[in-house]
């Protein structure tokens, strides 16, 4: 049974940072991409980043561009999201997503979320 749980999230003030981790399990390392996504109140869920299975590709939203950085850790079956410089518009449930297609908008598997609360 694949589980995918994320954890990290909280508030934090305009110009800080967090790092929210997913742990997948259930699943081999190899042979699954990842993915973060999220979605703020009354606007459609929306992708932030995505990471290949070995970490040598990742593909980031325009406006999280130079400022999250995703990463995995293939031995711990974890995925991270590094979010420095948050801004207000960050504040979303972060959802983590599981997908066999690299950077699929239809994931897989989809964790519970997490939610970060931006403040400015």
């Amino acid at each position: 049974q694949v589980q995918v749980v994320e954890s990290g999230g909280g508030l934090v003030q305009a110009g800080g940072s967090l790092r929210l981790s997913c742990t997948a399990s259930g699943l081999t390392a190899r042979d699954y991409h990842m993915a973060w996504f999220r979605q703020a109140p009354g606007k459609a869920r929306e992708g932030v980043a995505c990471i290949s299975w070995s970490g040598g590709s990742t593909t980031y939203a325009n406006s999280v561009k130079g400022r999250f950085t995703i990463s995995r850790d293939n031995a711990k079956n974890t995925l991270y999201l590094q979010m420095n410089s948050l801004r207000p518009e960050d504040t979303a449930m972060y959802y983590c997503a599981v997908q066999y297609d690299y950077c699929s908008r239809s994931p897989n598997y989809w964790g519970q979320g997490t939610q970060v609360t931006v403040s400015s």
